[in-house]
């Protein structure tokens, strides 16, 4: 059974990091392309950060960019999103996506992500 479980969200001040994981089970992250994506409140989910299954490219929404870190471990088939100096728009839940060329893409079940101000 194909799985991406995330982990690591909570409640942190403004200014304040979080790291988030994503575990994956049931194939591998080779050759996929991987990446996060959040939908705050009242708001439509957006892709906030991936990289290509290609040359490893990573991308990020300008709106955290310099903030906002992603990266894996391919010997642990998880990736993580490392996110500092957070902001209260930054809240929402955080869902990890992979995706293998145009096929339908995994997504995990999101991890709730606070920023009080």
């Amino acid at each position: 059974e194909v799985q991406l479980v995330e982990s690591g969200g909570g409640l942190v001040q403004a200014g304040g990091s979080l790291r988030l994981s994503c575990a994956a089970s049931g194939f591998r992250f080779d050759g996929y392309a991987i990446g996060w994506a959040r939908r705050a409140p009242g708001k439509v989910r957006e892709g906030v950060s991936c990289i290509s299954s290609g040359d490893g490219t990573t991308w990020y929404v300008d709106s955290v960019k310099g903030r906002f870190t992603i990266s894996s471990d391919t010997a642990k088939n998880t990736m993580y999103l490392q996110m500092n100096d957070l902001k209260p728009e930054d809240t929402a839940v955080y869902y990890c996506v992979a995706r293998w060329g145009s096929s339908s893409p995994y997504w995990g079940q999101g991890t709730q992500v606070t920023v009080s101000s």
